[in-house]
Parts: structure tokens; sequence; C-alpha cells
């Protein structure tokens, strides 16, 4: 074992600790927890630094598949808010920008749109009344 390190996030001369330690992670209010990953762990702000290759090949799988469901639930959500708008794909590719394609490729799941976009439907998904002046 190598003499621990400080952790590089943090950059504030936090030491690592060795040890098996769970890590939760969170995106877009899902989250997935990887039991048991060895490693230098930081005590401050949670990173780790793997010592083990298969716990490293768990926690990469494991973030891909949540990286993938939080793009479903992203895709859904940008579908379902278009429609309550009484917009089609391609109008709403027209206004927000993108091109008439855009919005199949994100309800899909297959780009992702600008954070502006998703910003701008969350904010008329509560209020369906600005539209009119965002068209206009």
């Amino acid at each position: 074992m190598r003499t621990p390190t400080f952790c590089l996030q943090c950059d504030d001369g936090t030491l690592l600790e060795y040890g098996a330690r769970d890590l939760v992670e969170a995106i877009e209010g899902l989250s997935v927890t990887v039991p048991k990953v060895h490693g230098w762990h930081c005590p401050v702000c949670g990173e780790c630094e793997f010592t083990d290759k298969d716990d490293s090949q768990r926690f990469s799988e494991a973030m891909a598949a949540l990286r993938k469901s939080a793009d479903l639930q992203r895709a859904a959500s940008l579908r379902a808010i278009r429609k309550k708008l009484g917009l089609k794909q391609a109008e709403a590719g027209k206004l927000f920008g993108g091109g008439a394609s855009a919005f199949s490729e994100y309800e899909c799941g297959k780009t992702q749109p600008h954070k502006s976009t998703v910003l701008l439907l969350k904010l008329l998904d509560k209020h369906p009344d600005l539209l009119k002046e965002l068209a206009a």
C-alpha cells in the first residue's frame, strides 16, 4: 500500500483515507449506491482514487446505467412538457432552436438539449401563459 496523498478535488491539504466504502452518486434526482469500493477516499468531498480494477469497472457501469436512466427521465419530461404546451416537435424545434428534428432526438434520448432549453421548458411547465410572449 502506498503512502496516503492529499485530495486533489478539495486541494486544501485533506488527507485521503484508505478503505472500502459505499459510493453514492446522484444525477437529476436519481441515485445509485455502489457497495464496498476499495480505494483512497476523501472524508470531506467523497472523491475516490480507485485501487481495484473490478471496483472501478463496477462504479463505471453503475454510473453509465444511472446516466442512461436520467437521460430517459429527462426525455420523457421534455415530451410531457411539450405536449402540455400544445406544441408539435417541429414547432418546438423552431421556437427553442435546433431545427425541426431536434425535439424528436431529445425525446428519444438520442441527443441532449442545451441546459437553457431544459430550464426554459421547466419554467414554461409552471407558467404556460409565458409561451405566447416567447413566441411573439
